[in-house]
């Protein structure tokens, strides 16, 4: 595209909810950029964001943002968060008063913004064009340019479907949807030769038609690494969550030839995460998806490695090598392996669950589905801090939202300040001693049967939309034989493998097992998947930082 194309087709935008303001800051940029950009104006930062994603959609380009500090229902900061996951190379300005300069320098570090503007700003040729000069002309320095998005051609109601769309927006890999049965749908499949008997059919940037491609196969083909450059590392890091990317920061940062490997998409559980409030450093909060790109980017600035869709099937020692054994039969070596597997939502035992999976039952998918449910009733089963985050966000959409909860109360296993936004939630509604007795439809979710614990009564309700956030099992059942765990999959190291003083009965070495070192020496466990974790995202980071400490203290005494 040439550069005169380009700028015709970027756009300068600017968010204010006083019109006159609004006209005025819009006025001031025509002026000066208007023959060269497009300048886009809106009145709320939710009319903002929906133009942001039509722009994107379009494949448009956003080269600046001006955002008011004082609006309603979403300030200048909490749009700015949003818009930085649609447009992340947009250059981020705060309209501030002399007053709110404050928050606008807490902005810099929350939002990564670049700059804030008092007002007023007269003249413009003074406080506001070198400004923004500056700005676009460093838009301009950058790869700015958008990646050609990927098509999925799918049904609503089709399971394969909804884990397509998932694994791409987990993996940041932008997407446009088509359904089948609408004519775009049916000219892009008639373009790939097919008749919709098939789906989702994939249509990757070059042109490249997959039909039902499994998740290796669609990495590959959208850009995602799935085969490690090397046979041999130092640190082989299994698991993308928090505990994961953590290892693979402090790991490559300080020296190790680090791979991860993800069976999914980084960011674990976390990265499902509408807005996590509780994390050290992010005073209004950071969306799971916001935080694990920007520890994803950190990882491999720092040298690290991160493979996609590739299932871990096997861990064997073979002398001072640690392999790990692949689904497809091929592996990789190191000088130590950090566990950091996680853990996965457990599924629903009601009848009917099972085969609605993706038809309307959905386990962590509130980011994806979140849109589709505009204007009906959703039900969540839950009454953890996954739960209550996937409400909020979910109420922001749907008519209401009933939070199913099988003991008492919220107390027992959600955050406080989540409870207290919940009850303040005018369309959240809280029913506990209730669970899912069955789930009925054809072909996709219609109504659920709910029982009530103490009365044992059950009523019937209309729901197209159930998400699921029942506990936690590790993925550990690949272990077994290898590395001791407790009763219920969680991996056991250090102290725990030594509660009567003495290590393991296989332990060969003349020391005791480090803190996070299972009974493989060489081979730590972080996160989740450790037993009697504190299933935090904070700690999960910081034991995967302790993980390498612990690996550099084995690697000098191998």
């Amino acid at each position: 595209m040439s550069q005169a194309a380009e700028a015709a087709r970027t756009v300068i935008m600017t968010v204010d909810d006083d019109p006159g303001v609004s006209r005025a800051v819009a006025r001031d940029l025509r002026r000066r950029y208007g023959a060269s950009y497009r300048i886009v104006r809106a009145e709320s930062g939710e009319s903002a964001l929906d133009a942001l994603r039509e722009l994107k959609l379009r494949g448009d380009l956003v080269a600046v943002i001006l955002a008011d500090y004082r609006m309603p229902r979403m300030n200048g900061i909490e749009f700015l968060e949003q818009a930085l996951d649609i447009h992340p190379g947009a250059r981020r300005v705060l309209l501030t008063a002399y007053a709110d300069t404050g928050a606008a320098i807490d902005a810099i570090n929350v939002v990564d913004l670049d700059h804030y503007l008092l007002k007023p700003w007269d003249p413009p040729e003074e406080k506001l064009y070198p400004v923004l000069d500056d700005l676009l002309e460093a838009w301009r320095r950058s790869d700015h340019r958008p990646v050609p998005s990927t098509k999925v051609v799918g049904h609503r109601w089709s399971a394969r479907s909804s884990d397509v769309r998932e694994f791409l927006a987990r993996n940041q890999v932008p997407y446009r949807w088509y359904s089948a049965d609408e004519p775009e749908g049916r000219r892009l499949l008639a373009a790939a030769g097919e008749d919709g008997m098939r789906l989702p059919v994939v249509i990757t940037p070059d042109g490249t038609p997959l039909v039902e491609p499994e998740s290796v196969d669609l990495a590959a083909r959208v850009g995602l690494a799935t085969t490690p450059e090397a046979d041999f590392y130092d640190l082989v890091v299994i698991g993308g969550g928090p505990a994961g990317l953590g290892a693979a920061v402090y790991g490559a940062s300080e020296g190790l030839r680090t791979v991860l490997v993800e069976r999914s998409a980084t960011g674990g559980q976390a990265g499902q995460s509408s807005r996590i409030e509780n994390y050290l450093g992010f005073p209004d909060g950071v969306s799971g998806a916001q935080l694990t790109e920007r520890a994803r980017r950190q990882a491999t600035k720092f040298g690290a490695e991160i493979l996609t869709a590739r299932e871990v099937t096997g861990l064997e020692v073979s002398g001072a090598a640690r392999v790990v054994r692949f689904s497809d039969g091929s592996s990789v070596a190191a000088h130590s392996v950090i566990l950091a597997t996680g853990v996965s939502y457990r599924r629903l035992a009601a009848p009917g669950c099972d085969d609605l999976g993706g038809c309307g039952v959905f386990y962590g998918s509130a980011l994806t589905e979140a849109a589709a449910c505009q204007g009906h009733d959703v039900y969540i089963v839950g009454g953890a801090n996954s739960a209550g985050q996937a409400a909020m966000y979910l109420s922001r959409f749907a008519k209401s939202v009933t939070l199913l909860v099988r003991g008492p109360d919220l107390a027992a296993s959600m955050s406080h300040y989540l409870i207290q936004q919940i009850e303040r939630a005018p369309n959240i509604s809280v029913r506990c001693g209730a669970v899912v007795e069955s789930a009925h439809g054809e072909g996709r979710l219609e109504r659920l049967t709910l029982r009530d614990t103490g009365s044992g009564e059950t009523e019937l309700v209309d729901a197209q939309w159930l998400f699921v956030f029942i506990g936690a099992a590790p993925l550990t059942d690949w272990l077994d034989g290898t590395v001791l765990r407790d009763e219920h999959g969680f991996i056991l190291a250090g102290p725990d493998l030594t509660p009567d003083g003495r290590p393991p009965a296989d332990w060969e070495l003349d020391r005791p097992p480090y803190h996070l070192e299972t009974n493989v020496p060489g081979v730590f466990v972080a996160g989740d998947a450790r037993a009697e974790s504190a299933k935090r995202v904070a700690s999960a980071v910081g034991e995967g930082a302790m993980a390498v400490m612990l690996v550099h203290r084995y690697l000098e005494q191998s």
